[in-house]
């Protein structure tokens, strides 16, 4: 009988030392520090989803947002004819696995129907139509989702590099009144969701300076934001780690939470009139603009972790003003880098590769958080 319990042990023993055990998660690592969230498709979390993927995504990250079916385009794209289950099946996948649900994104000029700005025969929407137009879709979208959705990006990307206000359709027709307007009309549809502002190349001394001083006299005024969004579309030599942490230090001085909202790490060359991350750029394909479509070359992948690392560390560093940090995709072969700002080219902007592996920089940022905890 011995001899039997013996055996057993020493095969216990050998499984052990040979079974790779799964490696710690991202969120079990910096989840004591922040957030750690991803941006996620409905294709990767309907019926037929990859059940690897989906067990990636319970191992990492603790928070998620929709890139696109939580967007005004495809939440009403006809006027009072709301569409409400894809979303529904994307917030309730993050309600099941306890994570927390952030909703993206309420008033941006893109991605929202052109019958908003429209009347009825086609000409420019009064600025009263445009101001109930925009309170009856908040009210909608925020109260549908009230208790479920923990906080929204409410205004998205209204601002200029160079520190003016975006010439959108929201701004010329109602004038730059629109942003506060849509942040008391989702203060009014679900008065506990948190409330953020989101905008990239938000490293932009002028740019900078201007969210500061709109979002700072909106919160002196009463209003209530919670949060501004640093969307972070970063490449291998911009922004620099002063602008950014600057950038940190003063959203965070108008008692903001800081998210860093859109992470990834573009690789690829940019064509020479490319600015920051407008999404309405687009430029023609060519072979040098697609320079790894055959593999990523070691130095550059070694370029891009010891980049990977750089922001983590900065994270880590301002971790007591930092709430979450987003990835903006799962995996390389989902990015919308592949097709922006040109169509079919080969990116490696996230933590994930094209076959859904955790790249190994993805192990070197646990460690980076494990080793000073």
């Amino acid at each position: 009988m011995m001899n039997n319990k013996l055996r057993i042990y020493s095969i216990l023993v050998v499984l052990c030392t040979t079974v790779s055990l799964p490696a710690q998660g991202l969120k079990d690592a910096l989840g004591s520090s922040f957030l750690v969230g991803v941006a996620l498709n409905t294709s990767q979390i309907g019926r037929n989803a990859d059940t690897v993927v989906v067990r990636a995504i319970e191992n990492h990250f603790n928070s998620i947002v929709a890139e696109n079916c939580m967007k005004p385009d495809a939440l009403q794209p006809e006027e009072g004819h709301f569409k409400w289950r894809k979303a529904d099946r994307f917030v309730q996948f993050g309600l099941d696995r306890r994570m927390t649900v952030i909703g993206h994104v309420l008033v941006w000029h893109a991605q929202t129907p052109e019958w908003f700005f429209k009347d009825s025969l086609g000409r420019t929407a009064s600025r009263e139509q445009l101001i109930g137009r925009m309170r009856t879709h908040i009210h909608q979208v925020v109260g549908h989702f009230k208790g479920r959705v923990k906080g929204w990006d409410v205004v998205n990307e209204a601002f200029e590099d160079d520190g003016t206000y975006r010439r959108s359709p929201w701004y010329q027709i109602i004038g730059p009144e629109y942003i506060e307007l849509a942040y008391r009309f989702a203060h009014e549809a679900d008065p506990e969701a948190e409330l953020y502002y989101n905008d990239f190349s938000m490293t932009v001394p002028a740019k900078r300076q201007k969210v500061c001083e709109v979002i700072g006299g909106l919160k002196k005024k009463g209003l209530r934001i919670d949060g501004i969004g640093m969307q972070s579309h970063n490449g291998l030599t911009w922004p620099s780690r002063e602008n950014y942490e600057a950038s940190i230090d003063a959203y965070a001085a108008l008692g903001c939470k800081v998210m860093i909202t859109e992470l990834d790490m573009n690789v690829l060359p940019n064509p020479e009139s490319f600015s920051g991350a407008e999404v309405s750029q687009s430029f023609a394909y060519s072979e040098a603009m697609d320079p790894y479509k055959n593999g990523l070359p070691a130095d550059v992948a070694q370029r891009i972790d010891q980049r990977w690392l750089e922001f983590f560390g900065i994270y880590k560093k301002h971790s007591h003003q930092i709430s979450r940090v987003c990835i903006w995709g799962f995996s390389d072969a989902q990015s919308w880098m592949n097709d922006w700002p040109i169509r079919g080219r080969t990116a490696y902007p996230l933590l994930f590769d094209r076959q859904n592996r955790a790249k190994p920089v993805v192990r070197d940022i646990v460690n980076l958080f494990k080793n000073t905890q």
